[in-house]
């Protein structure tokens, strides 16, 4: 099936929405770059669907916002595996 990028775009924004979804999550599941998502949702989704880019903005704002967050956890889990 073949579709166009702004199709595309409002798939990757509904699927970021529905998942609360990164962009790395929705890369992987749609097989594609985090760079193709990216341009996606803050480029072409804006101009294809603005309600739907105005949700995934504020998805992607709270990943941001948690990213740090996340990223001690893993650190920590890691070196307590290392430490079994």
């Amino acid at each position: 099936m073949r579709y166009t990028v702004e199709e595309r775009a409002v798939e990757l924004g509904e699927y970021i929405v529905e998942n609360n979804a990164t962009v790395r999550a929705a890369a992987k599941q749609f097989g594609i770059s985090k760079s193709t998502v990216h341009m996606d949702v803050s480029e072409r989704l804006k101009r294809a669907n603005p309600a739907l880019f105005s949700q995934v903005r504020h998805v992607l704002d709270v990943n941001k916002s948690e990213r740090h967050i996340r990223g001690g956890k893993a650190t920590r889990e890691k070196y307590l595996l290392m430490k079994k």
